[in-house]
């Protein structure tokens, strides 16, 4: 069993060395699609701080290469070790993928989220 588990701990600390050499910072500014905020990126914004919509932009985070450019819904707000995720939904494509909640970000948004997935 002690085996097994030391396994799987080498296992996914490649997957960790394997996902930050994928990731590529970008500082950009953009408008939101969906509400018209202007935000001011950081390397890291990939949502709006507002309506919390993001966009399909990305295969990789920071890549740029996805060619769908859907806007992505803000479906779910999940806890995991203390830290706020938002879950986004393409509304063109199947693809999903969590984010940060970060400081600037409307909490208000977030918890309306997570009570309207409450109420179903």
């Amino acid at each position: 069993m002690k085996r097994f588990g030391l396994q799987n701990a080498i296992k996914s600390v490649i997957y960790k060395i394997q996902m930050s050499k994928l990731f590529q910072k970008k500082v950009e500014d953009f408008v939101c699609e969906k509400c018209g905020t202007e935000i001011k990126g950081s390397g890291y914004t990939n949502h709006c701080h507002k309506c919390l919509w993001s966009k399909h932009v990305d295969i990789n985070p920071g890549d740029r290469e996805a060619v769908c450019c859907g806007l992505m819904e803000p479906i779910d707000i999940e806890l995991k070790d203390g830290i706020f995720y938002v879950v986004h939904k393409c509304i063109k494509c199947p693809h999903i993928r969590k984010n940060k909640l970060e400081k600037g970000d409307n909490f208000d948004v977030a918890v309306k989220i997570r009570e309207k997935i409450g109420n179903k």
